[in-house]
């Protein structure tokens, strides 16, 4: 394993956590109509902190291998969540249908982490 492996995950997993929290932040603002939601800082900050989470997964995924199929699933899954997340914040039409998307959003989250975890594309249900 590389001697860059711990500190890159170490930075991953950090973003991971500033990503989802940042998002569910917005997603609520974006169901209440909150004005806070248009502020520059809260606009740039998650591109800022996903590109960090993408980078970092990136590096870690060419240390690890080719041949990790639950990798995929992650990638899958992340196209997904972009995907609902988007309309839990920008797309969606009404106020109920933010909140729903961003509930699948959160969801599919908890899958991939579940995924990275377990390190099998079963996520949390390869544990039972």
């Amino acid at each position: 394993m590389s001697a860059y492996y711990f500190p890159i995950k170490h930075l991953h997993v950090t973003a991971v956590v500033l990503s989802i929290t940042l998002f569910i932040i917005r997603a609520y603002w974006s169901v209440t109509g909150s004005a806070l939601l248009q502020h520059r800082l809260v606009r740039i900050l998650p591109h800022i902190i996903d590109t960090v989470l993408l980078t970092c997964g990136l590096i870690l995924a060419a240390i690890i291998g080719p041949n990790q199929p639950w990798i995929l699933t992650k990638i899958v899954l992340l196209i997904a969540y972009i995907g609902v997340g988007t309309m839990a914040i920008k797309r969606g039409r009404t106020a109920q249908g933010r909140l729903f998307a961003a509930l699948i959003a959160v969801a599919i989250f908890a899958y991939i982490v579940g995924v990275a975890i377990t390190k099998n594309s079963g996520s949390w249900f390869s544990m039972l």
